[in-house]
């Protein structure tokens, strides 16, 4: 298979949001099914594109299949439901169904402002409903008091820690995604370390969707000393090898500034990944540096 990262960056700050929502729910669907209310066991992720009429794609975010046969049809907006959403979450039920001979129940967990949301809506003699999970309608105060006070989280945990960023609440959301971090670190006995890569991986992305410059600066430090911090430097170094020496030490430092590693902590990385000698490992960080 390909090599893949499990990180989220990405230059495109506008979509960043839902890339972290979509791959919590890729990665930990169990889990999300548990968070939404959905006692029943999660069975496999079914297709999420459907060829409609020979002419028009239909694209839902995330298909679930328990085991009891039923779909759940998740998708994430950041912006009210209109009756218009709902139309298009109704042809999606219809089409699914219809295909695949199977009961479809929608959720959409809503990350706009609005706690109340529009959720179902009547046309002719039909009533039209969705499951709406509102993430202003959850506090993330209530939230942290109980994880902080017991120091570590379990499995149910996982999503709406995830998405703590986007919640209601008085803490800062910087504090929000640093007590998340340290959270998941210390967590290493519960999950394998490619989850706890992505569950890094979506608390990254939040930071850098929502927090300023100056606060994504503590965010990388905290980072740099993770297993998402360290793979993410080895993905540097590997795609500056790749370009030359000159251009995989230049990506290193680079690399290491971004998150806020020392002169002296670069240099030592040089020296280790590049068998460089001191004077040539400080000639390179005068020189790229900046």
């Amino acid at each position: 298979m390909p090599k893949t990262n499990t990180y989220i960056l990405s230059d495109d700050y506008t979509h960043l949001e839902d890339k972290a929502m979509k791959s919590a729910a890729q990665f930990f669907g169990e889990e999300m099914l548990q968070w939404a209310g959905i006692h029943e066991k999660l069975k496999q992720v079914m297709p999420t594109e459907l060829i409609h009429l020979e002419a028009m794609a239909l694209y839902q975010d995330f298909n679930y299949e328990t085991t009891n046969g039923c779909w759940y049809h998740f998708e994430f907006e950041s912006d009210a439901l209109t009756i218009k959403d709902l139309k298009r979450f109704r042809e999606y039920e219809a089409a699914t169904s219809r295909v695949f001979q199977v009961p479809v129940i929608t959720c959409v967990i809503c990350s706009g402002k609005s706690k109340n949301t529009l959720s179902e809506y009547t046309e002719g003699i039909n009533t039209y409903r969705v499951k709406v999970i509102s993430l202003k309608g959850k506090n993330a105060d209530k939230l942290f008091k109980k994880l902080l006070k017991t120091q570590k989280i379990q499995r149910k945990d996982v999503i709406p820690l995830l998405f703590s960023p986007l919640m209601s609440g008085n803490m800062p959301v910087k504090n929000r995604i640093l007590s998340g971090l340290k959270l998941i670190q210390d967590g290493e006995h519960l999950f394998t370390n490619d989850e706890i890569q992505k569950m890094q991986a979506v608390l990254y992305a939040f930071a850098n969707k929502l927090l300023s410059a100056t606060e994504m600066n503590e965010i990388r430090e905290v980072i740099a000393m993770t297993k998402l911090g360290q793979m993410i430097l080895e993905d540097g170094i590997e795609r500056g090898i790749e370009r030359g020496l000159e251009k995989g030490i230049q990506s290193l430092i680079e690399t290491c500034k971004e998150f806020n590693l020392s002169k002296q902590e670069t240099m030592s990385r040089i020296i280790d990944k590049f068998s460089l000698p001191e004077e040539k490992a400080q000639s390179s960080i005068e020189k790229y540096w900046k």
